[in-house]
């Protein structure tokens, strides 16, 4: 099933440590040519869960934030700390990893962990992004990043790396 909203015009994909839901959506998506799915994972570490967005490849094992990075960076994707202050976030430790952004407003994290998430990015110098982390349909776009870019992958992985994107809370209801 593909579900799709008025205002909301890109999707990312970001199963764990699989790009198979990502594959399966670019091809339900290509009967929408007004719909961009931009390929992409999340990456369990023992240091905390990294999102990589703009590539169909896994990066090589170990899986460690520094492998995980390095091939976001390698591939021209961007790497981004997930949900930071929640379970299997990595908390303060992302400040040890050259990560290009941290998600600061997660659909399935607590406004305290949001707010901690906020302070870190802030700290850091780096961009604040926003994931749903849903899990089910109901669950989508709670949380949604709102980017100035043209709707094109390359476009909207440069826009986010330079802070051309701010995450926003869906106050109202969607409906599909």
């Amino acid at each position: 099933m593909l579900a799709t909203h008025s205002f909301i015009k890109v999707a990312a994909v970001t199963d764990h440590d699989s790009v198979r839901g990502c594959r399966a959506t670019v091809e339900l998506a290509s009967a929408y040519p007004d719909i961009l799915v931009i390929p992409g994972f999340e990456i369990s570490t023992e240091q905390g869960d990294v999102v990589v967005l703009g590539t169909y490849e896994l990066p090589p094992k170990p899986w460690t934030p520094e492998v995980v990075t390095d091939f976001a960076k390698s591939v021209g994707g961007v790497s981004i700390a997930a949900h930071p202050f929640r379970t299997y976030g990595m908390g303060e430790r992302a400040r040890n990893f050259n990560v290009d952004a941290i998600e600061v407003l997660n659909g399935g994290s607590s406004q305290t962990a949001n707010n901690e998430a906020k302070k870190l990015a802030k700290s850091l110098g780096l961009p604040g992004t926003a994931g749903s982390d849903a899990h089910q349909v109901s669950e989508l776009f709670s949380v949604y990043n709102k980017v100035e870019a043209s709707l094109e992958v390359d476009e909207i992985l440069k826009a986010v790396k330079k802070g051309s994107v701010s995450a926003q809370l869906n106050r109202g209801s969607i409906h599909f």
